[in-house]
């Protein structure tokens, strides 16, 4: 009835009161009684639970939930709930370890697959269901059946002698908890359980309220139980009710009614601030959740009280539990929940890696056998290379030590116990032995790939370390360390491995090696000696030479590999090896015969930065060996381009940064060669430079009024036209003006002048220092320039002289005699000079070779009708649809060779005939 409805007779009142008294209520339903309560009789109700209570209250709901679907046969929903159990199960490890699992799960595993087995063999039911159903059937019969191997025991006793769920025993409370909350206690506390405790506290601070209410009684004429739901919203009701009870009642509840009525003036404001208290303990509840949740541990007792901004201290969480019996099968189990968390978001990475490194020594400390400690180490190190998830980041110092000496300690257990562990990548899991036993330890892993990916986190951390810092030099150091853990490897793969992981270790050896330059092996085999004899002890102790190393895994590799791209690798490297050490012969007969430049173009791009370095180096030892010529067609590719610098992978251009997007950009830095094993560029460029001037001024001079005369090298021509256009010459500054400078006195005939711009203080700072061996380099290049501006002097001059003497030339250009004769010789017989020698006097007789006038004609009348039938021939080939002819010349090869001529197009288009 409402509370309008109330106020009928007293007689009405008084049955209501009275029935108030003797009819039970259920304690703190109603919002009338909450805000009746005083503060003290509020804290009572407070409750702050344990983290077991809740998991296990979870987990009985999920439990609930599954067996409600399994009455109505909604296998989806089952396997949903399923899932979620599971998962809540995984969150309250922690509590099981400590309290046991708890009966009413094992009593849902058995049931569920009793249940579903049932089912499974019912195969006319199996038709009646719908598809989903059907699948769900099958996806969880799989998982219970693989899910219940880890709990077979528990299972088994459970079936020896079945018991009541903790799910059934709180279905009974709710009904018992009704009929026992007007009793007073007679049966006592003894063997009431937590959760039955914590329904009743309540209940002894409502007595308060129940004894507020019957005061009221003789007031309140409809407080009956259908009306709890109005007190709700009429609540100030009370205080009108009261003033209109009945004066047989009114000296017996004088002093209630000052209670009651202090208690109502005031209720808004209480009101306020309990509804604030009970926010309160809601916002504490999800915090200690969280707590939970992210360290496992249980909470229980009181709240700490700490400063703002100071973060709480959490203990490490105990990785068993206390009395648990370490043994392979508990640690294995421990090693796979760690594993589980690996690559989920918000993984603390660093905190599962401790949690890794405190079960090696847990394994350790309790004598397990090495092959657990291989399969912890095994994943501490995948662990460290997963600690950055962005591929382009490289590891922090701190973990580059740390994986340093994982891997050194992996490698000094597989030694050690060199017979008696197997790994590979071809053992299953669960064909591992782990256990001690009689047979040897077999461990799931492969130590090849952890070590090729410490290689390249090394590069990385080489890649993004500025070049100019003393931290560059630092992580420098760590090369060392790095190519001692790959020669450790390589011992052991050696009489462990197969013959691939052999040629993969063997390249990775041979990446460490082949661009350093052997400066002992260099002193040896020119004879000197350590200054001390600490050096020379030291030289005598040491192994063997780099090109002996090179050699032997190199041949390893050509004989044993089966594929392609790992003895490309070795090949280049071996070139490159060969002709950094001035072996210039063999480098460039290894490159012809691998015929790597056939097909090179295919080949992915680190592997043609690898070949673009090799053919600059090999351009570079032809010009020390004085190959001229073959210094210039191994560099023109690279140096035409004028991407130099990219092509080497040294760095990016800007230009062409508008041609490439963000993510190109990212996967081209990664390409980038280490600062330590970069060329010198200005270098490079000084030698194609001088290679250049010393053929193309000669040539030059040759074809001086020759009007199809082709150009050897085009970015000597314009260094050249760049000269030319400087409105004020003034002495050369960088190293392209020393070149253009020695050009133009090289074009006179004058060596001196020439010698002087190319070989002087400057340059030798700048670049022929860089040598090793700078002294016969500098005297090559004075034979050279002497030689090439005798050739120029004759081209030019020529006319002028109707002969000269062999021995005036070797005093100009201080050559010997037979030197010059052997250069005037070569050039009379390719017809480049029109004289003979007389061998009596020594000297060269020119012969009056310019044309008549009526010869010029003859000549300019040929060419013209020569460039006349070349068009006709053209324009009738294209109407034909037949490309011969004209089209059939090389276009875009500048020069051809021709009987002994120069030929365009780079050093793989040259004919292998000339050497």
């Amino acid at each position: 009835m409402s509370r309008f409805f109330a106020t009928g007779s007293d007689s009405e009142s008084e049955e209501s009161s009275s029935a108030d008294e003797i009819t039970p209520k259920a304690p703190g339903t109603t919002f009338k009684q909450s805000l009746l309560l005083s503060d003290d009789e509020e804290d009572t109700k407070r409750v702050v639970r344990s983290a077991k209570d809740k998991r296990f209250e979870e987990l009985t709901n999920l439990i609930k939930t599954i067996r409600n679907a399994m009455k109505i046969r909604d296998m989806a929903k089952c396997l949903e709930e399923f899932e979620q159990l599971c998962r809540a199960f995984l969150k309250s490890k922690n509590i099981v370890d400590k309290e046991g699992v708890p009966s009413f799960y094992i009593r849902l595993l058995a049931d569920l697959e009793d249940y579903l087995n049932q089912l499974w063999e019912d195969k006319e039911g199996k038709k009646k269901m719908n598809k989903n159903n059907a699948k769900a059937l099958s996806t969880l019969r799989q998982k219970i059946r693989k899910y219940n191997r880890d709990y077979e025991t528990e299972i088994a006793a459970y079936k020896e002698n079945p018991q009541e769920s903790a799910d059934e025993e709180e279905e009974k409370e709710p009904e018992d908890s009704g009929s026992s909350s007007d009793s007073d206690g007679d049966g006592g506390d003894e063997g009431v359980s937590s959760k039955s405790f914590l329904k009743k506290k309540p209940e002894a601070a409502s007595e308060a309220s129940k004894f507020l209410k019957s005061a009221k009684g003789s007031g309140d004429e409809s407080s009956s139980s259908d009306d709890d739901d109005d007190d709700e919203d009429w609540g100030s009701d009370t205080v009108d009710s009261g003033s209109e009870s009945s004066d047989e009642g009114e000296g017996r509840s004088a002093s209630l009614a000052v209670v009651f009525l202090k208690k109502t003036q005031d209720s808004d404001k209480p009101s306020e601030k309990k509804l604030g208290k009970k926010k309160k303990p809601k916002k504490k509840e999800r915090l200690e959740e969280e707590a939970e949740e992210e360290g496992g541990e249980e909470v229980e007792g009181g709240w700490e009280k700490v400063k703002g901004g100071v973060p709480l201290v959490k203990e490490k969480p105990k990785m068993f539990a206390k009395g648990t019996e370490i043994n392979t099968a508990v640690v294995v189990k421990k090693l796979n929940e760690i594993l589980q968390a690996r690559g989920k978001k918000g993984t603390d990475r660093a905190a599962q890696i401790e949690l890794l490194h405190a079960l090696a020594a847990i394994a350790a400390e309790n004598n397990l056998g090495q092959g657990i400690l291989v399969k912890i180490k095994f994943n501490i190190i995948a662990s460290l290379y997963d600690y950055n998830p962005n591929l382009a980041a490289f590891m922090k110092p701190d973990m580059w030590k740390k994986c340093l000496d994982c891997i050194d300690e992996l490698l000094d257990i597989l030694f050690d116990n060199n017979n008696h562990i197997f790994i590979g990548e071809n053992i299953a899991e669960d064909s591992e032995n782990l256990a001690i036993s009689d047979q040897p330890f077999r461990v799931r892993g492969c130590v090849l790939t952890l070590v090729e990916r410490m290689d390249e986190e090394f590069t990385k951390i080489m890649q993004n370390t500025d070049p100019h810092s003393q931290e560059y030099v630092d992580n420098l150091k760590d090369e060392g360390r790095v190519c001692g853990i790959v020669d450790r490897l390589l011992a052991y793969m050696e009489n462990k491995g197969s013959t691939e992981e052999i040629c993969r270790i063997y390249l990775r050896r041979i990446m460490h090696t082949y661009y350093k330059f052997d400066y002992k092996a260099h002193r040896r085999s020119l004879g000197l000696q350590g200054e001390s004899k600490s050096e020379q002890d030291q030289e005598e102790s040491e192994g063997e030479d780099s090109a002996v190393i090179m050699d032997r895994l190199c041949k390893f590799i050509y004989a044993k590999d089966r594929t392609d791209r790992i003895r490309t690798c070795a090949i280049l490297c071996h070139i490159y090896h060969h002709a950094l050490h001035s072996r210039w012969y063999q480098a460039r007969d290894l490159m012809l015969m691998s015929h790597l430049q056939d097909n090179i173009q295919h080949a992915d791009p680190p592997v043609q930065i690898l070949y673009n370095r090799t053919m600059v180096q090999l351009g570079i030892c032809a010009f020390r060996q004085g190959m001229i010529k073959d210094a210039h067609n191994a560099l023109l590719d690279i140096q035409s381009s004028g991407r130099a610098k990219e092509l080497l992978g040294q760095g990016l251009l800007m230009r062409n940064m508008q041609e490439r997007n963000a993510e190109q950009e990212k996967i081209e830095k990664r390409r980038q060669v280490p600062f330590h094993m970069h060329i010198n560029l200005e270098l490079l460029e000084c030698v194609y430079l001088v290679s250049a001037m010393l053929l193309e001024i000669p040539y030059m001079a040759a074809h001086e009024f020759d009007a199809r005369r082709r150009m050897i090298s085009k970015q000597f021509h314009h260094q050249l036209r760049v000269g030319e256009r400087q409105p004020l010459l003034g002495p050369p500054e960088s190293m392209r003006e020393h070149v253009v400078a020695a050009s133009k006195a090289m074009k006179m005939g004058d060596w001196r002048t020439c010698h002087s711009f190319i070989i002087n203080e400057k340059m030798n700072s700048k670049v022929w220092d860089l040598f090793p061996e700078t002294q016969r380099v500098r005297e090559m290049l004075v034979r050279k320039i002497q030689e090439e501006s005798l050739r120029t002097y004759l081209f030019t001059y020529s006319s002028v002289y109707d002969s000269i003497s062999m021995e005036t030339l070797s005093e100009m250009f201080e050559l010997e005699i037979p030197t010059v004769h052997s250069i005037i010789s070569k050039m009379i017989i390719n017809e480049e000079l029109m004289a003979s020698l007389d061998q009596p006097t020594q000297t060269v007789v020119m012969h009056r070779t310019e044309p008549t006038s009526l010869q010029n004609m003859a000549l300019q009348l040929a060419e013209k009708l020569g460039s006349l039938v070349e068009n006709n021939e053209r324009v009738f080939d294209l109407k034909q649809g037949v490309y011969g002819g004209y089209f059939n010349r090389d276009q875009k090869g500048g020069y051809q060779q021709k009987q002994g001529g120069y030929q365009r197009g780079g050093y793989r288009n040259q004919n292998q005939s000339n050497y």
